[in-house]
């Protein structure tokens, strides 16, 4: 199993290499889930996630004074794994390959290309990905980087533990986002070493269990996609799981809603971008609240590697659960003059108009009527139910749709 001496060596190889990022406190987010909330801005690194501590250091002890010869090394990833490989290979002048699966995003392979990786899509799965790339290893004579089920990657990763703990020693608990192990692993293998008391924590998607199954023995059963596709991984390592088995305290689940909801708290109040993966950890507090109540919390904003579309998705559904968005039906005689009151009276109350729809065939009103549709942004569930109150008033049959 991987040492607390193998961590500090990998520190060692990573200064001046990676960014030693922030840790600190957020006192809004404090306030909200009841408990001292530390954040880790691994965000923040060149390849926007930690992913690129493991991969540095598996470069490094690859080139290390007396290391064989190397033809090159070969990696399976959809993502940040793959940026962090292919950005420290480039770095030290390592040939590398990433297999991705069909469905990679075009952004994700274009910047992994930019770092001067070749690219090989393959399969419509990631075990189909990952496959392919043990066989182009093994006819190639390269070496294969797993992303998490590797010694050199875990204690890589583990160098998170012990600049949070240098930052801030005297953080309770430890909340870290699971996917396939190597970020928990390490940093409970770091934590323990310093802190021997204190509380690790691992968050999973309900959406991808694996970890909490194999470990409590449960079995919940996943779903096929989520947005934090980072840690959306169907078997977890092995030499991950028994560390964990080991070292960690607690395995929680949370689920896509939670995770939506950390996303845009951590845009709107630190002003930070995150993955779903990266939102786990805080969806894990808002969720389990009571969990962790008046304790010192460290949490790891493990990536930023987001598609702009699913952020603009997530922050209009954000919207809509605040009250911020909200779609109307307005009923009212269809005569001329109706729409112009409407809509000065919803001007009137303070709420912008972004859409407006006329439905007279797909109702059950009478002939002479007509249901407005109104899309609003209001400022909340407050000052929705006053928009609603105001039309009402003024003689208009109005109510929110859910």
């Amino acid at each position: 199993m991987v040492q607390i001496d193998d961590i500090e060596n990998a520190a060692a190889r990573l200064r001046g290499q990676v960014l030693r990022t922030p840790c600190v406190e957020s006192r809004t987010l404090s306030e909200i889930v009841g408990a001292q909330v530390f954040l880790k801005f691994e965000n923040l690194q060149f390849t926007a996630s930690f992913k690129e501590r493991g991969a540095c250091n598996k470069m490094a002890e690859l080139t290390r004074a007396g290391a064989p010869p190397l033809a090159g090394v070969i990696a399976m990833s959809a993502g940040n794994h793959a940026q962090g490989v292919a950005y420290h290979a480039q770095r030290l002048g390592i040939p590398a390959t990433i297999v991705m699966p069909g469905f990679t995003p075009g952004v994700k392979i274009e910047r992994t290309r930019g770092f001067g990786a070749q690219v090989v899509l393959h399969g419509d799965s990631l075990d189909a990905a990952r496959a392919h790339a043990l066989q182009l290893a093994e006819a190639r004579g390269l070496v294969f980087v797993h992303p998490y089920d590797d010694d050199a990657i875990i204690a890589g990763q583990g160098t998170v533990a012990l600049e949070m703990l240098e930052d801030v020693p005297d953080l309770d608990t430890l909340v870290v986002s699971v996917g396939g192990g190597g970020l928990i692993a390490g940093m409970a293998v770091a934590a323990r070493a310093r802190r021997p008391g204190i509380g690790i924590v691992g968050v999973q998607t309900a959406r991808f269990p694996a970890m909490v199954n194999a470990v409590q023995g449960t079995s919940h059963v996943g779903g096929t996609s989520t947005i934090a596709e980072g840690i959306a991984v169907g078997t977890p390592g092995v030499r991950t799981q028994a560390i964990v088995r080991q070292l960690v305290d607690d395995l929680l689940l949370v689920e896509e809603g939670d995770i939506e909801q950390g996303v845009l708290m951590l845009l709107e109040i630190e002003k930070t971008l995150v993955e779903g993966a990266g939102a786990a950890g805080l969806a894990a507090l808002l969720r389990h609240r009571a969990r962790f109540e008046g304790q010192r919390v460290g949490l790891v904003l493990s990536g930023g590697n987001i598609d702009p579309l699913l952020l603009a998705a997530i922050i209009e559904r954000g919207m809509v659960r605040a009250g911020r968005l909200a779609r109307l039906t307005v009923s009212t005689r269809d005569v001329p003059g109706s729409l112009a009151r409407i809509t000065a009276t919803v001007a009137e109350a303070g709420a912008n108009i972004d859409e407006v729809h006329h439905q007279r065939a797909f109702t059950l009103l009478a002939a002479q009527n007509v249901e407005i549709e109104l899309v609003l942004q209001t400022r909340g569930r407050e000052h929705l139910a006053a928009v609603i109150g105001a039309l009402q008033a003024a003689g208009f049959d109005a109510r929110e749709m859910r």
